[in-house]
Parts: structure tokens; C-alpha cells; sequence
């Protein structure tokens, strides 16, 4: 098979599409001809040599999310069949022709959605999900900020918690990725470049704060997110971008019991992972096929093109998911 791979640690450029053998598959393990591929910052990460795959995943083909048709199932998968249209979470090896997948990792494609806009899906729903409704525990009536939500997580989480009944607050990085989030469903999306998001936020919940932060730029955004955060608000942590060494005002921790949290998916166990899946097919999925919920594509590369898609990615101007192309239909 074709993969694209990464030849060494470096900038986008080391991404090389190479002859790999395909990969083999365990017992409770579906074999799957990729379609499409979605790029995410982990991606990004682990090509510059800052992310080393969990054991049992391949060390130099990123990729965590794909579509395709299963081609060969394991002696124990029992819910899948060959000739199945799925798109699937895996711990790396996406950026693939073919490419080994959980059964219980496995969602279906909804007959909707285009196997580059299914692959789009895996990666950010499963993040959303596990961290803003099974960490942070939103509750109805509650009210969530996302940082970067022009990003993949971002329209995810704008689309998710808005269609279940939340109101959602984002902070973007221009205006036009700021009135794509309010289109999308934000209530309110705050310039970070021009604005300090904490005190608009201050403003429009008329100084109660929100009750979840998802965030994935920790650094300097810390003391705004605490001053953001209601009583008894949480804040979950994804990524640090703006780095991890921060002052906390413990004093407001304590006065406002705040709970502060985080969590990397990709190491998790499968059956974690299985669970989270498990709700979104009940929950989310209905609102995929209806299109309550639709996915949020920027642009479309070639396998061979995987340089390209990383520039964009880390240019960061793109709204949505970057995806690779390995021959949707």
C-alpha cells in the first residue's frame, strides 16, 4: 500500500508518500480501505518529533481519524461485516491506504455524508464528547466557552452543545472565523486579538461567568479562564499550546470551587474509547444524519499533497477540518 510517512523528524517537506505493507489486524480488529483522512495538530506534533505514538501504533504514519469500507474483519468482531462504510478512531497509521481499526472504534457513515466528510468526524467528536460532556459533565442549562472555535474541536463543540441546548461562547483568531462560529451556533464569538475574553464574557453572562471552558491553548489564557469560570465552574484542558507553566489564583479556585481538569485521549484503552463511540452513535449521530449537525470541511489534499495540508494547518487559516484524499467516491 501507499502511506504517507514521516521520514524524519521536521518540517512539513519530511512527509513522503512510501510502499508499506499493509498493516495486519487483530481479533477484535477491522481491516479498512481508507477513503479519506482527516490532519489534526496531534499530527502536526508527532511529525516534529514532540508525540510518540502509544505502543502498538505505527512510529512515522500519523493520522487518527479515517473513512472507508471494511475489507477484513477479525475472529471476534461480530458488528461489522466486509463491505461496510465506516469512519473510525485509531491511535495512528490514518495517513494510509489501508489502516487497522477497533471494531469498537468503528462508527457508521450516515448516508448523508461523503467518506471525506465522515473521516472529518472521529477525532474532534470523540475529544468533544469525552471531555465537555463526560469530564466537565455540562449539564442542561449550562453554558460553554471554546477556545479556537474555528478549529475542527471548535465547530464540533459549537455544533454539538448547541444542538443538545447550550448556549456556547468562542474565542477566534479573525472576524470572519468569528462570524463563521456565531453562523454556526455561537452566541457569541469573541476576537481574541482584538478582545480580552474574559471581560466580554464578564459582560454577557452579567458577571456569572460560564459553567465548562474547553481549552487547548492553557498558557497565558489561564487567569482569564479563571475569571471566566462561574461557581463551581470546570475547566478541561486538551492542549497547551501557549505552554504549561502558568500562576493560578488559588484564592479564586477555592471561593468559586472550581475544578480543574484535563486528559489526552489517544492512550486510552480501547474499551474507553468503545464507550465514547457507544454515546455518539445514540446521541450525536441521529443529528449527523438529520443535518442538525454537519461537518465543517476547509479544504481537500491529495495523499501526495500531505505537505500542503500541514502548512495549512499550522498557518492556522483554516475553518474546520483539513482532509486527505485517498480516493473518496
Amino acid at each position: 500500500m501507499k502511506a504517507v510517512i514521516i521520514t524524519r523528524p521536521g518540517e512539513p517537506s519530511v512527509l513522503q508518500v512510501q510502499e508499506r505493507l499493509q498493516p495486519a489486524y487483530a481479533d477484535n480488529e477491522v481491516l479498512v480501505k481508507v477513503m479519506a483522512a482527516g490532519i489534526n495538530r496531534p499530527d502536526v506534533f508527532q511529525r516534529k518529533g514532540n508525540y510518540p505514538p502509544p505502543a502498538g501504533a505505527p512510529q512515522d504514519i500519523p493520522g487518527l481519524e479515517i473513512a472507508g469500507i471494511v475489507v477484513a474483519i477479525g475472529t471476534t468482531v461480530t458488528h461489522l461485516m466486509v463491505g461496510d462504510k465506516v469512519c473510525a478512531l485509531v491511535a495512528g497509521g490514518g495517513y494510509a491506504e489501508y489502516c487497522n481499526a477497533p471494531e469498537e472504534q468503528c462508527l457508521p457513515i450516515p448516508e448523508n455524508l461523503s467518506f471525506t466528510e465522515a473521516a472529518s468526524l472521529p477525532e474532534t467528536f470523540f475529544t468533544v464528547w469525552s471531555n465537555v460532556f463526560d469530564r466537565a459533565g455540562l449539564k442542561d442549562g449550562e453554558t460553554l466557552l471554546v477556545h479556537g472555535g474555528s478549529s475542527g474541536i471548535g465547530v464540533a463543540a459549537i455544533q454539538m452543545a448547541k444542538a443538545l441546548g447550550h448556549t456556547v461562547y468562542v474565542t477566534a483568531g479573525s472576524e470572519d472565523k468569528c462570524r463563521f462560529c456565531e453562523a454556526l451556533g455561537a452566541a457569541k464569538a469573541i476576537n481574541y486579538k482584538t478582545e480580552n475574553f474574559a471581560d466580554v464574557i464578564n459582560d454577557v453572562t452579567a458577571g456569572k461567568g460560564v459553567d465548562v471552558i474547553l481549552d487547548m491553548i492553557g498558557g497565558d489564557y489561564t487567569t482569564g479562564n479563571i475569571k471566566s469560570l462561574a461557581v463551581e465552574g470546570r475547566l478541561v484542558l486538551i492542549n497547551t499550546m501557549n505552554g504549561n507553566n502558568v500562576q493560578i489564583d488559588l484564592a479564586q479556585v477555592m471561593r468559586k470551587r472550581l475544578t480543574i481538569t484535563g486528559s489526552a485521549l489517544r492512550s486510552r484503552e480501547v474499551e474507553f474509547k468503545g464507550a465514547i463511540a457507544h454515546k455518539l452513535k445514540t446521541v450525536i449521530w441521529p443529528l449527523l444524519a438529520s443535518g442538525r449537525i454537519k461537518p465543517v470541511v476547509h479544504a481537500v489534499f491529495p495523499a501526495a499533497e500531505a505537505a500542503k495540508a500541514h502548512e495549512l494547518m499550522e498557518s492556522n487559516g483554516h475553518i474546520g477540518k483539513i482532509m486527505l484524499d485517498f480516493g473518496d467516491r
